[in-house]
């Protein structure tokens, strides 16, 4: 037990040095490059971060052990939502770029719409995962494209370091991946010894292990104030999880990926409302502010404790649950609402100003 202990301490240091080191070198790559930190979070933070959940589906799949699997990804996607932007935004503020906006959080809602559509006849076939690889390679072509530019090259004094920033990129990946895996591995350990069931496991303590990279790279980027990185790394990843680690999975296994009911009604759900959740705060004034995270942050709690109850099937769980749907969940629909109403008419009254200023 304790040897598990200090794996699990080492595998933390590991994430934390590698996310500073990650965050650092894509930074000052993307000014180097003369390419936005955005389309740098979006590819290079993105891919690196959804590392480790490739590694444990593929791992986990060739097992034979597919509730480990979608756990993992559909957990590690609620986890980067209302845990990492929960956390990053009760640190600092996070200032969403319009592009994102306009076209990587709908992708992101169109995706968690499409696994919906993919796990509801209880399986996902081999023709499905290839659908996600094949919208996985249109997307990466669309940002190689459009990838816009940070600084104009003629003037770029720091491109003589892009070996350097290369370097430490490389270094922090590779700290960011085996630290997810000496955390993953340690964490499952322990929890096997209290019986928790292998959903349960994939859903929170794998989940949350695999997304230990995104959540250290984030607290990383938020305290460097690296806004762009931070919220773009968090969409990034969320969108990979489930073209890159289901779909590149799902085609390795070369059979359909089974899917418990469980699964399907419950946590997809979760998945899907606190993407939509996205919306609205995410259009007030292109900001996530500390009292939104601090929502975000209530909810992850909440979900875990609900795992957590409902795997003990613990006497407190029906109150728990009659306690969330009859108060906590219309309290934040009807803030939600709020808050989109009021930004459409502050927006409507800047456009009749305007209109009058003609």
């Amino acid at each position: 037990m304790l040897i598990t202990i200090l794996w699990f301490l080492a595998g933390l240091a590991a994430l934390i040095i590698g996310a500073d080191l990650l965050v650092r070198g894509a930074s000052r790559l993307a000014f180097s490059l003369g390419v936005s930190k955005l389309v740098i979070g979006l590819t290079v933070i993105a891919f690196g971060t959804s590392a480790p959940e490739l590694a444990i589906s593929i791992q986990s799949g060739l097992e034979g052990k597919p509730d480990l699997l979608l756990g993992n990804i559909v957990g590690s996607n609620i986890t980067n939502i209302l845990l990492i932007l929960g956390i990053s935004a009760l640190i600092l503020p996070i200032t969403v770029h319009p592009r994102l906006i306009r076209l990587d959080v709908p992708i992101m809602l169109l995706l968690t719409l499409l696994l919906l559509f993919f796990v509801w006849n209880g399986s996902i076939s081999v023709f499905e995962s290839f659908v996600l690889v094949t919208l996985l390679t249109a997307y990466l072509i669309y940002l190689a494209r459009n990838s816009g530019s940070a600084v104009p090259r003629e003037i770029n004094t720091a491109r003589r370091s892009k070996g350097v920033q290369f370097l430490f990129i490389g270094i922090g990946l590779v700290l960011l991946i085996s630290g997810a895996r000496l955390v993953v591995s340690s964490a499952v350990e322990l929890a096997e010894w209290f019986g928790i069931s292998e959903l349960i496991i994939g859903l929170t303590i794998v989940a949350f292990g695999t997304s230990l990279p995104e959540v250290t790279t984030a607290v990383v980027a938020a305290v460097r104030k690296e806004r762009e990185l931070l919220i773009s790394g968090v969409i990034g990843s969320n969108i990979l999880n489930i073209l890159a680690v289901l779909g590149i999975t799902g085609l390795l296994l070369f059979e359909p990926i089974p899917v418990t009911d469980a699964l399907i009604r419950f946590d997809i759900m979760i998945l899907l409302a606190a993407s939509f959740a996205c919306i609205p705060i995410f259009f007030t004034g292109h900001l996530i502010s500390r009292k939104e995270g601090a929502l975000f942050f209530s909810y992850y709690i909440a979900y875990i404790i609900y795992l957590f109850l409902a795997s003990a099937e613990h006497d407190a769980l029906p109150l728990f649950s009659r306690t969330m749907l009859l108060f906590v969940l219309p309290i934040t629909l009807f803030t939600i609402i709020t808050i989109a109403t009021r930004e459409w008419n502050k927006r409507k009254r800047i456009w009749n100003l305007m209109d009058k200023n003609k």
